[in-house]
């Protein structure tokens, strides 16, 4: 059964920063959102602040969103079944990934 996941990460950069930082880093939030499986990602900018994706591969579709908010990124993503199995591990990775791009250097 798919399962809905939800990361919130807070960040001190302000909107332009943090867009620019999730336009540029968005590889290593998708290599820690599959846990390095092979997936094969679409993705398109719905707006200025909203990345919507979706990931193909092993016979799973994951579909999500990263929405950039002046004070935090949210990174909405539906799991399907098998993966939905293990979606703390997931969560964890994309979340580790996501404040290493989002803290201030």
């Amino acid at each position: 059964m798919a399962r809905p996941v939800t990361i919130t990460i807070a960040h001190e950069l302000g909107l332009e920063e943090a867009r620019g930082r999730v336009r540029d880093g968005f590889d290593k939030i998708k290599n820690a959102m599959t846990g390095g499986m092979m997936f094969r990602f679409s993705e398109e900018w719905t707006g200025e602040n909203r990345l919507s994706f979706t990931a193909r591969g092993l016979g799973q579709t994951i579909i999500g969103t990263v929405d950039i908010f002046p004070q935090h990124v949210r990174i909405e993503a539906t799991l399907p079944g098998l993966l939905a199995a293990i979606a703390e591990t997931i969560s964890g990775k994309v979340e580790k990934e996501g404040r290493l791009l989002l803290e201030r250097k």
